[in-house]
């Protein structure tokens, strides 16, 4: 078998011990559960381990989910925790336009005397203005109004 023989997984007996007890006692997610049924099976220090497909039918999932437990067993110098839990998102998806001093800037202009014809700064207004100021990026008028009941500031 070539994952095994490649990423051949191998536990000590505190670690099975710790794998049999989540997935037989406790309220944990089934990804986590199956995981750790994936190490258990793939476990090479109790015996001979069966084939990549019987693993795979016994316990109801596909080969590739076989093949990158065994990974991330490896990649992670044989720590079972890393193994079975969820991985950490370094950082969100896509930042933030909004910074501190692009806040900043625009609880300034809402503060500031409305345009000439205005009597006060709406949130459609500020979103108009904030679009023809270079050094902020363009907000939505939900946005702005987030900003604002954020920062306790008020439109009058």
């Amino acid at each position: 078998m070539g994952s095994q023989k490649k990423r051949p997984v191998s536990l000590t007996a505190q670690d099975r011990e710790e794998l049999v007890r989540v997935t037989t006692t406790g309220v944990r997610g089934a990804s986590m559960i199956m995981r750790a049924r994936v190490l258990l099976a793939l476990d090479s220090s109790v015996g001979e381990v069966d084939t990549k497909e019987a693993i795979a039918v016994r316990l109801g999932v596909s080969g590739e989910t076989l093949r990158l437990v065994a990974k991330r067993f490896a990649e992670t110098g044989g720590d079972v925790h890393a193994t079975i839990a969820r991985k950490k998102r370094d950082l969100p998806p896509v930042p933030s336009p909004v910074t501190g001093e692009v806040e900043a800037r625009l609880i300034a202009m809402a503060c500031s005397q409305p345009p000439q014809g205005y009597a006060r700064w709406s949130l459609r207004l500020l979103e108009k203005h904030v679009a023809l100021v270079e050094d902020i990026p363009d907000l939505d008028h939900s946005t702005i109004g987030r900003i604002l009941k954020k920062r306790n500031c008020v439109l009058t």
